[in-house]
């Protein structure tokens, strides 16, 4: 169970983003912080705060942190994340923008430079975010002030030349005073410079400059000389992406003595939009290969847009039959599996592995402090990896039911959880029935120890006191079992206060090992009662009403809410039956004929 004052600790000191939830899991507020743990810590500080973060932090339930290289990433990235889950606290950005790009339309015969916030699929060329508006706008200003190309939006051919010709911005493409060949010799050196090729850059006017003179056209030359001053001035290299290369799913994977965590982050038009990870328990043996290329089969089968490239760490053995296959499934748009060695995408897989063993490291501290605490406490020969608890649910002795779950290695596993119809008990005998519901559970595992129940519980939990405990302990001893039998019981407030020992003891235990037990506590409950209602509600639906001619939906339901039951219909008076909304006379006779 998630601990604040747990998490807190655990914190690193790197930059990065933070995400607030709610008990709901619902995301309420997204953060970048140079350093996570000075930035998340403040929150939770008996500082001077204002209201809105009061309110904020009186909703916190968990959190969690994506880490990256600097703060601009960081900017970027909660952009993203915000977008994305629209948190109710991140109100300085509920505009919903994103950040700017500066995008060259290269399938025109005289392509425009503009600044856009929408990145489409349209062949163009996309450089950028940008996470300071202000910078891509002085960007563009400085292209347009160096570069004579057009900036008219809706370019077409004309007879007259605008302004920007007469002021030398311009070359008038739409008088035909430029080649496409001239024209697009400006847009090949716009795109090394946003590339970040400023050396090519400069190497290329150097030469043109020197062109120039020999020609003694001194004009030229010195407007080259100063566009090339202007470019070593611009200095440092601009980080930016073609949105082409970065439709990108980037892989990490992280290992411990149990479990192996696989976390996958989302690029999508050269920004990080999400991640997920996924647990995989004692694989710690298994190759990295093998793993990766087992999680990569399952993960994409059921995916319909795959990016572009997929990026991780190892090289598969079976690439190559990855590739094709992905590329057939992506309607035969080519799907590369990329193991970078440099650069910028070695840099995405090592921050999608610094994020996994962070995951797994953090998982594996709370896990493991639970199932210690529960070794001591309960006094057991090992640690408890896998305990079951049981509760039964019915009302008045009718669609009895029990349910089953499971919690492994400190994790409450929803798909091992399973549900029992009671065959054996007549009436409302809770005891009898977990006894009955336990005898079951266990005998399918000593049947067939491979099967769907798996292998017998380390300890069993009981949903209740002291004779719930005895019922357990008589079904273990049928088969001459040694599992441990122990109560989770709740106060006059039906809240769980804690752990009884078969001798009645209460133990006294840590408030996460109390999270976590009332956790395992619902989730038993959960599934008895929601079983249960199916049940009843199927009952419900089919009964003899359904036979008569003119009894709808809404009838039945209205009958069954005034009368409780088909045998109360079946007694009730004409009279009785006039009283419900929608019933004639002539079908309350229909009705007492037909039921009786």
């Amino acid at each position: 169970m998630f601990s604040i004052e747990e998490e807190l600790k655990k914190l690193p000191a790197k930059p990065g983003v933070y995400i607030m939830k709610d008990k709901n899991d619902n995301i309420i507020y997204v953060g970048k912080a140079v350093s996570l743990r000075n930035r998340v810590r403040s929150y939770f500080r008996k500082t001077n705060k204002t209201q809105r973060i009061i309110n904020m932090v009186s909703l916190i339930d968990h959190f969690e942190y994506i880490v990256v290289d600097n703060e601009a990433e960081a900017l970027i990235l909660e952009c993203n994340l915000i977008k994305q889950n629209r948190p109710k606290f991140n109100v300085l950005l509920k505009d919903d923008k994103t950040y700017p790009y500066i995008k060259i339309d290269v399938k025109s015969d005289f392509p425009g430079v503009f600044i856009t916030r929408k990145l489409l699929n349209d062949g163009a060329k996309y450089f950028g975010p940008y996470a300071n508006p202000g910078a891509a706008k002085e960007m563009l200003d400085f292209i347009k002030q160096r570069y004579k190309i057009r900036q008219c939006k809706n370019f077409k051919h004309t007879d007259r030349a605008c302004l920007n010709y007469h002021i030398k911005r311009c070359l008038a493409p739409c008088m035909g005073y430029v080649s496409k060949e001239e024209y697009r010799k400006q847009i090949d050196e716009i795109i090394d410079f946003l590339d970040g090729k400023q050396d090519k850059v400069i190497k290329d006017i150097e030469k043109q400059i020197k062109e120039a003179s020999e020609k003694l056209d001194y004009e030229q030359a010195a407007y080259l000389r100063d566009k090339k001053l202007a470019i070593e001035r611009v200095g440092e290299k601009q980080k930016v992406s073609n949105i082409s290369e970065n439709n990108i799913d980037v892989i990490g994977i992280a290992k411990s003595e149990l479990e192996v965590c696989v976390e996958i982050f989302f690029v999508r038009g050269s920004k990080m939009i999400g991640r997920e990870h996924y647990f995989f328990p004692e694989l710690k043996d298994m190759d990295d290969k093998e793993i990766l290329g087992g999680f990569i089969k399952q993960y994409y089968l059921d995916k319909e847009n795959i990016p572009n490239k997929i990026m991780l760490r190892e090289e598969l053995e079976d690439k190559d039959a990855i590739q094709k296959w992905l590329t057939s499934k992506n309607q035969n748009r080519k799907v590369e599996l990329v193991s970078p060695k440099k650069g910028e995408k070695l840099r995405f897989v090592e921050m999608a592995e610094s994020n996994s063993k962070l995951t797994l490291e953090n998982k594996e501290k709370d896990k493991t402090a639970i199932l210690l605490e529960l070794k001591e406490k309960l006094n057991l020969k090992q640690i408890p990896r896998k305990i079951e608890t049981f509760d039964i649910s019915n009302i008045s002795g009718e669609y009895t039911v029990a349910g089953m779950c499971v919690m492994q290695d400190g994790i409450i596993k929803k798909n091992l959880s399973r549900r029992f119809k009671i065959k054996t008990v007549v009436g409302q005998d809770d005891v009898a029935c977990m006894e009955e519901t336990v005898t079951r559970r266990l005998k399918h595992s000593i049947d067939n120890p491979n099967g769907g129940f798996g292998k017998l519980p380390d300890v069993i939990f009981a949903d209740g006191g002291i004779t719930q405990i005895k019922a357990i302990e008589r079904a273990v001893k049928k088969y001459n079992l040694d599992i441990p039998v122990f109560g989770m019981v709740k106060n006059d407030k039906h809240q769980t206060r804690g752990l009884m020992t078969p001798d009645r003891k209460e133990l006294q235990i840590s408030d996460e090992l109390m999270k976590t037990i009332t956790n395992f506590q619902d989730a038993v409950h959960d599934t008895a009662i929601s079983y249960h209602r199916k049940l009843r509600d199927n009952s419900m639906k089919k009964s003899d009403l359904d036979e008569i001619d003119g009894i709808g939906q809404v009838k039945k339901q209205l009958l069954l809410k005034k009368f409780g039951s088909v045998d109360n219909i079946r007694n009730a008076s004409i009279q009785e039956l006039l009283e419900v909304k929608g019933i004639t006379e002539k079908l309350a006779n229909n009705i007492k004929f037909r039921l009786n």
